[in-house]
């Protein structure tokens, strides 16, 4: 790498992480309205309380937050840090992308990736479903990026990786319904695991998923355990998913790479 480069990316690097904030804000528009069937375009963000407009003064990323110390203008009623906190995590994704992979395309498309993993994991946290507005849309720009000069994944590990994730997912769904008679895994969950193979090829989605159900029972369980509901509460798998994603993006080569070096010993 030339010292041009290594400037360009070290420059990029602030300009990434605003941008970040930016579309942090979006997301948290999205996070917000899509459960609801909500347009996310118009109306312009209101105060869930009093109902009155924001102000584009009022809504600068983090900054205004900070300014209004929390706190709607008009009715001064409490705003949740989720807001605040998502811009800033999108925004700290953004400059690591750009700090790993420079200011190229490869780059620009795995900020749209970990943008919609964000959205994907505050939804499904918080209402247990994992809008196909997202996910469908995911599936085919997984298959887009595989265009994309520099992206690691194929066309057909792309599909590779997608069928996998839909007919795995489906596949343990079915098993469960039959065992359980109840529902293990909704379609959701499948969708995603197909968007998650697109973008990342059949061996990185292994080791999300690996990620995901890891975290899942660290923390579902003992959630579970200490309401006394046993093995019935719902744990909100998408956000777990999102979690490995976002983990094998940033870590998982190396993590391979290791794991294959012991295969060859």
């Amino acid at each position: 790498m030339s010292v041009f480069d290594v400037m360009s990316t070290t420059l990029a690097g602030p300009g990434a992480f605003v941008f970040g904030l930016i579309v942090g804000s979006f997301a948290n528009v999205c996070i917000h309205r899509l459960p609801r069937g909500q347009s996310i375009v118009r109306p312009r963000s209101r105060c869930p309380r009093c109902g009155r407009a924001i102000a584009a003064w009022d809504n600068v990323p983090l900054l205004s937050y900070v300014v209004l110390l929390g706190r709607c203008r008009s009715c001064r009623a409490s705003i949740s840090p989720r807001y605040p906190a998502i811009e800033a995590l999108n925004g700290a994704a953004y400059w690591a992308v750009v700090a790993m992979l420079g200011p190229t395309p490869r780059a620009a498309m795995t900020m749209a990736f970990v943008t919609s993993l964000l959205v994907l994991a505050f939804i499904d946290f918080e209402h247990y479903i994992l809008p196909d507005a997202i996910t469908i849309p995911g599936v085919v720009a997984g298959f887009l990026a595989a265009f994309v000069p520099g992206w690691p994944v194929s066309f057909l590990s792309a599909m590779i990786g997608a069928a996998a994730g839909y007919a795995g997912f489906a596949s343990i769904a079915w098993a469960y319904r039959r065992t359980r008679a109840v529902e293990g895994l909704g379609r959701g969950d499948w969708k995603m695991a197909a968007m998650l193979g697109a973008f990342l090829g059949w061996e990185k989605l292994l080791l999300a998923v690996f990620i995901a159900a890891c975290a899942g029972t660290l923390v579902g369980l003992p959630a579970s355990l200490a309401r006394g509901q046993g093995l019935k509460r719902a744990v909100p798998f998408g956000s777990f998913l999102a979690l490995g994603a976002l983990l094998v993006l940033f870590f998982g080569d190396p993590v391979l790479a290791w794991y294959r070096g012991l295969l060859r010993v």
